[in-house]
């Protein structure tokens, strides 16, 4: 569980990094590839103080509760399942995590990073977190026995519809069409590529 969590953390920073940080314009790398830095650490604050009990708290077929508030109650010998409930924690923070970052691409150029990351904190407590909860956390979905392993759902729906949304909202890049708008270096995307394959 330790390699796998290692290697979605790989597949955010430097994967998707270096994948959407590629495709766009020279004066826009650094913003672009700082998007997944800061999805990593928004999320992880988020995820530790209130994120993880609104996906895995107790609570009901929609939400969970905060009966796990700040992590409140997880010690080193507290399972889950059969692993420590620490590492599931931290697991589940990097899914949270390369879903927002997966969001990123869609608004690459297009949106203020200040923007980006009041964007993403309240989209993770009131669109990752509870639709965690309906499929994996005991929720109505997982309840009527949908199953979710790679995180087609949760990751992969989730943030491509997020994507979707916010890319419709914010519109097209300025001068698309009419400027030539070349990316910066197709190595970048295809080493990011290659770390996310």
């Amino acid at each position: 569980i330790l390699v796998s969590t290692a290697l979605v953390l790989l597949m955010t920073i430097p994967g998707l990094a270096l994948f959407y940080g590629g495709m766009v314009r020279k004066k826009n790398v650094l913003s672009t590839m700082a998007h997944s830095f800061v999805a990593a650490a928004v999320v992880s604050v988020v995820w530790v103080v209130v994120g993880y009990t609104l996906a895995f708290g107790e609570g009901n077929l929609f939400i969970g509760s905060l009966d796990k508030f700040m992590l409140s109650g997880i010690t080193t010998e507290a399972l889950s399942g059969t692993s420590p409930e620490i590492l599931f924690v931290i697991v589940q923070m990097t899914f949270a995590m390369i879903t927002v970052a997966i969001i990123s691409g869609s608004v690459a150029e297009r949106m203020k990073f200040g923007a980006f990351i009041a964007f993403i904190a309240i989209w993770v407590v009131v669109v990752y977190a509870p639709i965690t909860h309906w499929v994996w956390g005991g929720g109505w979905l997982g309840s009527d026995g949908a199953l979710d392993f790679a995180g087609g759902t949760v990751v992969h729906m989730n943030g491509g519809l997020a994507g979707l949304v916010l890319a419709v909202l914010v519109g097209k890049r300025a001068g698309y069409s009419k400027v030539a708008m070349k990316p910066v270096s197709i190595i970048l995307t295809a080493v990011g590529a290659g770390l996310l394959w």
